[in-house]
């Protein structure tokens, strides 16, 4: 049972940390400097990075979801 948790529990950090970079490599294309105020460097990189992490969290945690339920799909018909 736990050597079970520990690799649900890496597969989960290591799609995390893949979509996080995905996402913010995604951003890199979007220009929202163009929707922030002058002179606001730092609040602009704070929220690339905020968007990134929100974002790609999401992202994966629909992952792993649909990872999840499409590994308990055989119980509806009675498998194991």
């Amino acid at each position: 049972m736990m050597p079970m948790l520990g690799q649900q529990a890496l597969v989960s950090i290591i799609v995390h940390l893949v979509f996080i970079a995905i996402t913010w490599w995604t951003l890199q294309g979007v220009r929202l400097e163009a929707i922030l105020r002058p002179n606001r460097v730092f609040q602009g990189r704070l929220l690339y990075i905020l968007l990134t992490i929100v974002i790609g969290s999401t992202v994966a945690n629909f992952f792993l979801d649909y990872l999840s339920w499409s590994r308990q799909l055989p119980f509806l018909f009675g498998g194991e």
